[in-house]
């Protein structure tokens, strides 16, 4: 027969321990106090010109463009570590406008701008920050002191205009305080000025391959180089840019440079450079497709190994485009995926809607594209069968009924 005493809790937790036995392991002592917890650091802020995506959260930096910007996959802007492929037939040149806004943005947010294959001159005929804002400045002050909410309301007005009002750019940061332009996402500028750029620019040239090299090196050698020298050399925090304008030019490169084992092994090495850096570098590339159309293999290879595709076709014209008069179309032939959630704004629209560019001497615009109304061509062929333009006088006139 065994013996037990009645009344006493076996293997209790938080039970005073009897006396002479050992405290257990798991018990906490009613004398000592608890530490409080040591409150969180707050994050970094991001650097000048860069905000998360809302597709994944990555880092996003602008391109200049406004409506560029609302077309790369939703992510409001180009991803750091990303490349965009800006292909042009024929011999305009409208792709420079891009990288050149680009650029723009960079040296005016206080990046690093890399220039492959041009001299200081190319970096002198930026444009300048346009008037507007600066305008837009005093309207933040004011929208900053309202409700939070009201600009919701405010956006309602502008629904349809554009690309889209749904398919708006995104625009988190409206209640920044007025004066910093540092924490202006994309500024606007404007083509018939020049940007005066500071003595302290981080910018860096790098001179077109060399003839006198051989075929038996790869011409783009040294670009590598040079690239791989700025981009270790540089603080971890510096946002870098590299605008590398009419690849494959014959004006700049060397026939050889067009080879597919030099140009593919160059692109390969771009993209280890993005994947090295993803948090700082982006490259944005204008290739020429007048002798190296999209059906080749190689320039095929190009856009494979791009992470966004985009082409400029424009449009064939007898006479100078109006104000306001579509110069082109854009093709969206591939975006910035980066996260399971989709391509976001830009498969919409490439999937449904077709898109033109405007030039105009303040900006450069990517809309959706419309046919002008059936009466204004008909009045056009109308003009030129009877040899009369706008505002001659009419010998004949059409009645109907």
């Amino acid at each position: 027969m065994s013996f037990q005493r009645r009344n006493v809790i076996i293997n209790a937790r938080g039970a005073p321990p009897r006396p002479g036995a050992p405290a257990s392991p798991g018990a906490a002592s009613p004398t000592t106090p608890t530490s409080p917890a040591s409150p969180a650091a707050p994050p970094p802020p991001p650097p000048p010109g860069t905000r998360p995506s809302p597709i994944n959260g990555q880092p996003t930096t602008s391109t200049g463009t406004p409506s560029l910007d609302s077309l790369l996959a939703g992510h409001a802007g180009l991803p750091l570590g990303c490349s965009l492929l800006i292909e042009e037939p024929g011999t305009t040149d409208y792709g420079g406008a891009l990288l050149r806004y680009y650029a723009a943005e960079g040296i005016v947010q206080g990046h690093a701008v890399t220039v492959v294959g041009f001299g200081d001159h190319w970096i002198r005929e930026l444009p300048a920050v346009s008037g507007d804002a600066v305008v837009d400045e005093p309207r933040k002050n004011k929208e900053s002191e309202r409700m939070k909410i009201a600009w919701r309301y405010e956006r309602l007005g502008d629904f349809g205009s554009g690309i889209g009002g749904s398919r708006a750019q995104y625009t988190p940061d409206r209640g920044s305080t007025a004066g910093d332009k540092a924490k202006v996402f994309c500024h606007a500028f404007d083509l018939a000025k020049r940007l005066s750029i500071p003595g302290n620019a981080k910018t860096a040239f790098i001179p077109p391959p060399s003839a006198a090299a051989g075929r038996d090196t790869s011409p783009y050698a040294n670009i590598i180089a040079r690239l791989t020298a700025i981009l270790s050399q540089s603080p971890p925090d510096t946002i870098h840019r590299v605008v590398i304008p009419s690849l494959l030019n014959p004006a700049l490169y060397p026939p050889h440079a067009a080879q597919s084992t030099y140009l593919l092994q160059f692109i390969h090495s771009l993209r280890a450079l993005l994947r090295n850096y993803p948090k700082q570098l982006t490259i944005m590339i204008s290739l020429p497709t007048e002798l190296y159309p999209r059906d080749t293999g190689m320039i095929r290879w190009v856009e494979i190994l791009s992470d966004g595709v985009i082409e400029l076709l424009p449009l064939p014209r007898k006479t100078a485009a109006k104000d306001g008069e579509p110069q082109g179309l854009v093709k969206l032939w591939k975006l910035p995926i980066l996260s399971e959630k989709g391509g976001g704004t830009g498969a919409q629209l490439a999937a449904g809607e077709d898109l033109a560019f405007t030039v105009s001497r303040r900006k450069f615009e990517i809309t959706a594209y419309s046919l002008p109304p059936a009466d204004e061509d008909e009045e056009a062929e109308r003009a030129e069968k009877t040899g009369q333009g706008e505002g001659g006088k009419k010998t004949k006139v059409d009645l109907e009924f």
